[in-house]
């Protein structure tokens, strides 16, 4: 008997941070149809919550999210006549693992991945679309599609090719080698790798630190890099321009200025 979307993706609100955890750590938290709803949700209160000022999406048990688990999909998803026809498939990753990473990506607060163990599939692709990731020892990424004999999907062939170019990436996707930590964070996948009883603690000081910051300043510095990697110079230029002007408009901004001035440390209160 499958658990309640709350049981399986559990949420709690501390310090101005709120925590993602996927529990269903007998499945290696392969993520579920309800799962992702869940979590896409929970990724678009952060972003209309002023309160909320980063995330950290993390889970239980062994694996971080070892793909994705399409037995929970519900039975609307199915074509009417149980018979496949062209534009299904586009259908449900557009729907499904693209809306997943889209929410992250798109997310107006930081989001940093704790991640405990292996992230296969989407689960590596909701671990690289955060904004900083954090990886226990024992962690691993796979590209596992190709095991599969299926395309990535989930955003994988438009997040890689970012963060290792598109030698490694091809690499990756190809021959669908599990990737150590400790080579991930070598390759620019992850930011730090930390013991396993260490990540939680790690994830929480980083989190907070975001939490302290001046926060619409930091959504729009996300967005201008996340930007940046898909357009020419002039529109960045313009756009950071654009994003400047909208933030000194803002109270942290100007908290920021006349700290400085008064040489003292500023207090942010994420407006």
């Amino acid at each position: 008997m499958t658990g309640t979307s709350e049981d399986e993706v559990l949420h709690r609100f501390e310090g101005g941070v709120s925590w993602i955890t996927l529990n269903r750590p007998e499945a290696m938290n392969a993520v579920t149809w309800e799962q992702r709803e869940r979590v896409i949700a929970l990724l678009g209160a952060a972003s209309a919550d002023p309160g909320v000022r980063a995330v950290v999406v993390t889970a239980t048990g062994k694996g971080f999210c070892a793909g994705a688990d399409l037995r929970g999909a519900p039975a609307t998803g199915e074509p009417a006549t149980g018979e496949r026809v062209a534009g299904d498939v586009a259908r449900m990753i557009r729907l499904g693992a693209q809306r997943l990473i889209t929410a992250v990506l798109d997310c107006e607060k930081p989001v940093i991945a704790a991640v405990n163990g292996t992230a296969a599939g989407i689960g590596a692709h909701l671990a690289l679309a955060c904004d900083l990731v954090i990886a226990a020892e024992p962690a691993r990424f796979i590209e596992v599609f190709v095991r599969r004999g299926l395309v990535p999907d989930g955003g994988g062939a438009y997040l890689l090719p970012r963060l290792v170019g598109p030698q490694k990436a091809k690499e990756l996707m190809f021959f669908g080698d599990a990737v150590p930590a400790a080579e991930a964070e070598r390759l620019g996948l992850v930011n730090r790798v930390v013991p396993a009883e260490a990540l939680e603690a790690t994830a929480r000081e980083w989190a907070e630190r975001l939490a302290q910051g001046p926060t619409r300043a930091l959504a729009m510095t996300k967005r201008l890099v996340n930007d940046s990697l898909d357009g020419g110079r002039a529109a960045a230029l313009a756009a950071e321009a654009g994003a400047q002007e909208i933030n000194m408009t803002t109270a942290d901004a100007q908290e920021g200025v006349a700290s400085f001035v008064e040489r003292r440390t500023p207090k942010y209160l994420g407006r």
